[in-house]
C-alpha cells in the first residue's frame, strides 16, 4: 500500500461510521460492484457544499442513489435532480430514497445524460453540479449542463485522477482506458485553464475537481 492509500485509509477511518441505510447500501455497491464516490472525496464535497449551501442541485450519475441521499441528507433544504440511464439502478436508488422518506426532494431523471438536456432544463437553474458518470463524456457533460449553473454556483467533478492513471503514477494496459485516460486529461487541462472558473484539483478519493463559477461582467 502507498503512502497516498494509507493516508486515504487514515481519514476514513476517522469518518463517522455509516448505519442504517447508508450502510446497507454501501454493502449493496460493495457486493454488486457499483461504483460509489470514495467516503473522502465525497465528506469533503458535502463539507464543501455544507459552506456554499446549494439550494438546488443536479448529479449527473445516480447508481443506486447513494451520494443524491448522502447530499439531501446533509442539505436539508436542497433539492436534488439526479439523472441515470441504467433501469435497474434507477429502481434501486426510487425504493432507497422513498424508505430514507427523500424521495420528495430527489427527483430522477431517467435516461442518458448526453440526451437529456432539455428535460433537465425545465427543472434549472441550479446552484451545484456533480458530474460523476461516465468518465471518457465529462467535457460533453460540462459543455451540456455548465449552462444551467448559477453564476457563483460550483461544480463538482469526481474520479478526476482515475486511480492513478490520470496523473501517470499508473499506467493503463488496455488501449480503451488510454483513450479514457486521455479524455479526463483534456477535461482537467481545459477546466484548469478556463478563465471563467476559479478551479482546484483536490487528491483525495479518486480525484476531486471544485469549480467556481464566476459572476459574469455585464458592464
Amino acid at each position: 500500500m502507498n503512502d497516498q492509500k494509507k493516508t486515504e485509509h487514515y481519514i476514513e477511518a476517522l469518518l463517522p461510521e455509516r448505519t442504517g441505510i447508508l450502510s446497507e447500501m454501501e454493502s449493496l455497491a460493495r457486493e454488486e460492484r457499483v461504483p460509489i464516490m470514495e467516503q473522502t472525496g465525497l465528506e469533503a464535497m458535502l463539507l464543501m457544499m455544507s459552506l456554499h449551501k446549494p439550494k438546488r442541485i443536479l448529479e449527473i450519475g445516480t447508481a443506486i442513489g447513494y451520494s443524491s441521499l448522502r447530499m439531501a441528507d446533509r442539505l436539508k433544504d436542497s433539492t436534488v435532480v439526479t439523472i441515470e440511464r441504467d433501469e435497474d439502478r434507477i429502481r434501486q436508488a426510487r425504493a432507497f430514497h422513498e424508505r430514507a422518506n427523500a424521495q420528495d426532494r430527489i427527483t430522477i431523471i431517467e435516461g442518458d445524460a448526453l440526451e437529456t438536456a432539455n428535460q433537465v432544463s425545465q427543472l434549472g437553474p441550479f446552484d451545484a453540479l456533480f458530474i460523476d458518470a461516465a468518465k471518457g463524456q465529462y467535457e460533453r457533460f460540462f459543455e451540456l449542463y455548465e449552462p444551467m449553473v448559477n453564476d457563483g454556483g460550483v461544480i463538482f467533478s469526481d474520479n478526476i485522477l482515475f486511480k492513478g492513471f490520470v496523473p501517470g503514477t499508473r499506467t493503463p494496459e488496455k488501449k480503451r482506458m488510454e483513450q479514457m485516460v486521455k479524455r479526463l486529461q483534456q477535461y482537467n487541462e481545459a477546466r484548469m485553464a478556463d478563465g471563467r472558473f476559479q478551479s482546484m484539483i483536490y487528491p483525495i478519493g479518486d480525484g476531486l475537481m471544485v469549480s467556481i463559477k464566476e459572476p459574469r461582467n455585464n458592464g
